[in-house]
């Protein structure tokens, strides 16, 4: 291969790493979310001892009010979130509350901004091991990575990232994989369009209800 042809593939392959990395933020983007958060905690603070969810767009839209009535239930998601975003973070909207579950969701952000099935497994494995050392009494709840209409391209590095994690929760006592994946899949091997909002991603009431009843008796326990 001669020098001028090497320069090319190089700046082509340069490009297209760039092009898949564009969409990774970093977590002070967020940083207005946290402090409303802490603003919330000040007006009102948490009870220790409850049940934190946290994570994405798809806890974010998780209404516990209605869907876990009379739990101390509260409400950490903040959308578009990577796992390791609630890692940056984790001294401010984890620790602090002290919870007795935390539900955990994310991962299908940070699959389609670029990152590989190996750095979001490495990404679960960090925030298990922080509420592992810090809470050790605390159950950790991961909510498999949803299969959805609008990522489903994305399907086979969700399931491999699932199959990691449902794998390596079997190892710690308090560490639990919650399979949502099975539910949402039609008969035709798809996800049930049934259970999203319009944009194919997000999901309506229909898809909370699954979750929730899945949800419940591992809390209840």
């Amino acid at each position: 291969m001669n020098r001028k042809l090497f320069a090319v593939l190089f700046l082509l392959l340069s490009i297209s790493i760039c092009t898949a990395l564009a969409d990774i933020h970093e977590p002070e983007v967020y940083a207005d979310d946290i402090a409303g958060f802490k603003k919330a905690d000040q007006a009102n603070p948490p009870a220790a001892g409850g049940v934190l969810f946290l994570g994405s767009s798809s806890i974010r839209g998780w209404e516990l009010g209605k869907f876990f009535p009379g739990m101390n239930a509260l409400n950490r998601g903040y959308g578009g979130s990577y796992i390791s975003d609630s890692i940056f973070y984790a001294d401010q909207i984890l620790l602090p509350y002290k919870p007795r579950s935390v539900v955990f969701y994310a991962g299908d952000n940070d699959l389609a901004a670029g990152k590989n099935p190996e750095q979001v497994f490495n990404d679960y494995k960090e925030m298990a091991a922080i509420i592992g050392r810090n809470l050790p009494e605390t159950d950790f709840i991961f909510v498999a990575i949803k299969p959805s209409i609008a990522r489903f391209n994305l399907i086979e590095n969700i399931r491999l990232v699932n199959g990691w994690i449902e794998e390596y929760c079997k190892g710690n006592p308090r560490f639990f994989y919650l399979d949502i994946d099975t539910p949402m899949i039609g008969d035709d091997g798809k996800p049930r369009p049934e259970l999203f909002k319009d944009d194919g991603l997000h999901m309506n009431d229909a898809g909370y209800t699954i979750w929730s009843d899945l949800l419940r008796p591992m809390l209840e326990e």
